[in-house]
């Protein structure tokens, strides 16, 4: 995101936890449950936001679905608890970061136990 529109960064924290605090209390969808919102994007026009998200059970797509039926219901909500004149339209992109980072701490593991092995044979 530049640096450069931080109203921008303002408003998509914001919405960040709204939408968390909307999915955890408000969305009856049971395809939902469990979602964390890692992070919003919005573009420096606030039209149009970007929201990540992961899953801690169930498969990301049918939570996908869940989220993307959900959006009237989330922008008309967000239109009531944040004073913008106009509420920037959502999309929802599953957030792979933190599957990268647990491959990549296991991999680190496996390569440190197999070091360790190593050098256990050569005393």
């Amino acid at each position: 995101m530049p640096t450069d529109y931080p109203r921008s960064r303002r408003v998509a924290e914001q919405i960040r936890q709204e939408l968390a605090e909307l999915l955890w209390r408000e969305v009856k969808d049971p395809r939902v449950k469990g979602v964390t919102i890692t992070s919003v994007e919005v573009t420096s026009d606030l039209e149009h936001a970007k929201a990540w998200f992961t899953v801690l059970t169930g498969d990301r797509e049918v939570v996908a679905k869940g989220l993307n039926s959900s959006i009237g219901f989330l922008r008309r909500e967000l239109g009531h608890r944040m004073r913008l004149r106009l509420v920037p339209s959502l999309t929802f992109q599953y957030d792979e970061s933190v599957e990268r980072g647990a491959h990549l701490s296991q991999l680190i593991d496996q390569a440190v136990e197999e070091d360790r092995r190593h050098h256990q044979g050569d005393d």
